[in-house]
């Protein structure tokens, strides 16, 4: 089996999915030189034994997704297209009015409008349907053992850990993607200890089957973001001939008017809000594609995922949950 192991490193290598910095170390020595580091971490041995038992190899399909993640192979209209279609935003629809009591205290004890809460969930697993069926140890594993985010997914590894460390789910049922993140919101392992919480009062935090403890854990994780409850996210704009593209990007922020005084407008041509807001011009797909005005909503949604594709197809999302009269 260790030959298997070895075989399989060196055909992910030979395949070019890898990248320079990978580990140079044996997987065997990697994984020994982990139990160490957990076990000074606070992971008993027992939850070492039965949490790494079947770990032999990384697996090559893990970093093969890894390399091919689609915020960075589609369009800003593919993606957004692919994950905003008519059955998601009517399933939205009724998801909202299903759990419209758990919204009514998230949305008041958090102070994140509850569309952008169901969005998440639509984007992030069409509303639990996608979780991910992979062990998430295994996954971790082979992510931290890979050269390219090592240090990251290590840390990941350890949290993952110390959530079955403290019993919050078996490790039979602690499946995920392939990077690792779980349940109908996607933690991460460190999103989940930092800001998952048991909202139905069960004594457990379960983000896989508890749809309280799911929603309320992605309000919370917003809140801490800085999410501000009088604003939206942004808005599909439509620029001058004669713009000043040197003004686009995150780091430039301007007030509603300044923009409007440049010849920014809404998409349908009429006038921006008149409010007192800062808001940075993006151009997910270049001069070619659509822009967007973007508030600090926005920035919180790239907290959680680092994608301009992500933070607009969320508010693109959470848009179209209106009923149109």
């Amino acid at each position: 089996m260790k030959n298997l192991s070895r075989l399989l490193i060196m055909i992910v290598c030979l395949c070019g999915l890898t990248v320079p910095g990978v580990q140079a170390q044996d997987f065997t020595s990697w994984l020994e030189q982990l139990r160490i580091d957990a076990r000074s971490a606070g992971i008993s041995q027992k939850t070492l034994d039965a949490a790494l038992a079947d770990i032999e190899a990384p697996q090559p399909r893990v970093i093969e997704r890894d390399r091919k993640q689609p915020e960075k192979t589609q369009s800003l209209e593919d993606y957004v297209a692919a994950r905003v279609s008519k059955e998601r935003i009517a399933e939205g629809r009724t998801m909202l009015r299903r759990y419209a009591t758990w919204l009514d205290r998230i949305e008041s004890q958090y102070r994140v409008q509850r569309r952008f809460i169901v969005a998440l969930w639509g984007g992030e697993s069409n509303y639990g349907r996608h979780t991910g069926k992979r062990p998430v140890i295994q996954s971790l594993a082979t992510l931290a053992y890979d050269g390219r985010r090592s240090d990251y997914f290590r840390k990941e590894l350890l949290e993952a850990l110390h959530i079955l460390e403290d019993g919050h789910i078996p490790l039979a049922q602690m499946k995920g993607s392939w990077a690792g993140a779980m349940g109908p919101f996607q933690f991460m392992p460190t999103s989940y200890r930092h800001y998952a919480v048991d909202a139905d009062g069960d004594g457990r935090i379960d983000l896989w089957d508890s749809v309280p403890d799911a929603l309320a854990s992605a309000a919370n994780y917003l809140a801490k973001a800085r999410w501000k409850n009088d604003q939206t996210w942004g808005r599909l704009v439509k620029l001058p001939k004669k713009f000043d593209y040197s003004l686009t990007g995150l780091t430039n922020n301007l007030s509603l008017s300044r923009w409007q005084a440049l010849g920014v407008r809404r998409n349908n041509g009429y006038a921006l809000p008149r409010r007192d807001l800062q808001a940075s011009l993006i151009l997910p797909d270049g001069r070619s594609g659509p822009a967007y005005l973007v508030y600090s909503n926005f920035k919180s949604l790239r907290r959680w995922n680092r994608s301009n594709s992500f933070a607009v197809t969320v508010g693109t999302l959470s848009d179209s949950y209106a009923v149109k009269k």
